[in-house]
């Protein structure tokens, strides 16, 4: 997740009021006009804040005839959490992994598992059903994606099918384990800090 974004984050939370609002919301979708009684504030005032809360895609918002439903986004919850550790710890992180590379035993492994999941071409055969060796193929698909760049939807589902059909089984990999973060079909690929370590598996 890149820094502004966790500025932002940060920055919609920094009220009282909207903190309130995700707590009531916690419990379950309400309308904007339970949410105003609840808090004894006027529908305006909790529209104005759910502009805050919804720019940094903590709740979703949808409309049924005259009523606003608000409920959160726990995809985006579950981004930000540990996302301020991951920065303020990466070049300590960075250290750590100069400092200790890789074992030999895990080497081994993550070699075996290359040459038996893809062609002499770079082409994946199929998506291992094991966690671990899954990690491995995912890790070494998302080092081929820039950092930095913003990536459509389309131009993800390009990328991946240049080395298997299933795009969408992947894409869906790629955000669950934290290779990439999404946002309104824009994907960037996260810093290599926040990816989970697949050598942490048994």
């Amino acid at each position: 997740m890149q820094l502004d974004k966790i500025v932002n984050y940060h920055k919609a939370l920094a009220d009282p009021t909207r903190i309130r609002m995700l707590v009531l919301l916690a419990e379950g979708e309400m309308t904007g006009q339970a949410l105003a009684e609840k808090l004894c504030l006027s529908p305006a005032t909790i529209t104005h804040h759910a502009a805050k809360l919804r720019g940094v895609s903590l709740i979703h918002e949808r409309r049924d005839k005259n009523a606003i439903f608000f409920s959160l986004d726990h995809y985006f919850l579950k981004q930000y959490e540990g996302s301020l550790s991951a920065v303020l710890t990466k070049s300590e992180a960075a250290e750590i992994k100069e400092a200790e590379p890789m074992d030999e035993k895990n080497e081994r492994l993550k070699q075996s598992v290359l040459r038996n999941f893809f062609t002499s071409d770079g082409k994946l055969k199929h998506i291992p059903a094991q966690l671990k060796k899954k990690r491995i193929v995912l890790e070494s698909l998302a080092e081929k994606l820039e950092e930095g760049r913003s990536y459509t939807e389309k131009e993800l589902n390009a990328f991946i099918k240049a080395y298997h059909p299933d795009f969408a089984t992947i894409r869906r990999e790629f955000i669950m384990h934290a290779y990439l973060y999404r946002e309104t079909e824009v994907y960037e690929r996260n810093p290599k800090e926040m990816w989970e370590r697949w050598e942490t598996l048994a």
